[in-house]
């Protein structure tokens, strides 16, 4: 039997975090300074507590509202999507493909118990399948090899 792979065995735990009473010119400046499309919101008062995620398409609501509505708000807080899909570390890896193949989420924050504790990006889903994918030296590459990504029995056909 081959183990699954969970969340918890490749998503990333050292990230760059916003708050909801961060200046949100502050922290597009951040996303683009650390060439990231978007970051988790936690609430300091609240014991870092999730709150959402702030992305670039979150950016966009900034821009059209400086532009039309003369940006009522510039807290990151008024412009966090705290709809954003989570995962739990116990999520294994091929929903997670599922979700990033049929969503346009880019990341995934990893909750437990309401607190952040790491995220999936896309790109750490590619990684971690293509490391898992162990293909014998002087064989042909092929797609068999993603089997290796989900758990099964090796039982004798009857």
């Amino acid at each position: 039997m081959v183990k699954s792979v969970m969340a918890r065995d490749f998503m990333v735990t050292k990230l760059i975090t916003l708050r909801p009473d961060m200046d949100v010119f502050e922290a597009i400046a951040l996303l683009l300074k650390n060439h990231i499309s978007g970051a988790p919101v936690l609430d300091h008062a609240a014991n870092r507590a999730y709150v959402g995620v702030f992305s670039e398409k979150c950016s966009m609501s900034v821009i059209t509202g400086a532009a039309y509505d003369q940006l009522p708000s510039n807290i990151v807080g008024a412009f966090v999507d705290r709809d954003a899909l989570t995962i739990s570390p116990d999520t294994d890896l091929l929903s997670i493909v599922q979700i990033f193949a049929t969503t346009n989420y880019r990341r995934l924050p990893v909750l437990e118990e309401g607190q952040l504790v790491g995220q999936v990006s896309r790109r750490d889903v590619i990684r971690a399948s293509l490391s898992r994918m162990h293909v014998p030296p002087g064989s042909e590459k092929s797609l068999l090899y993603l089997s290796a990504l989900v758990e099964r029995t090796d039982s004798p056909i009857t």
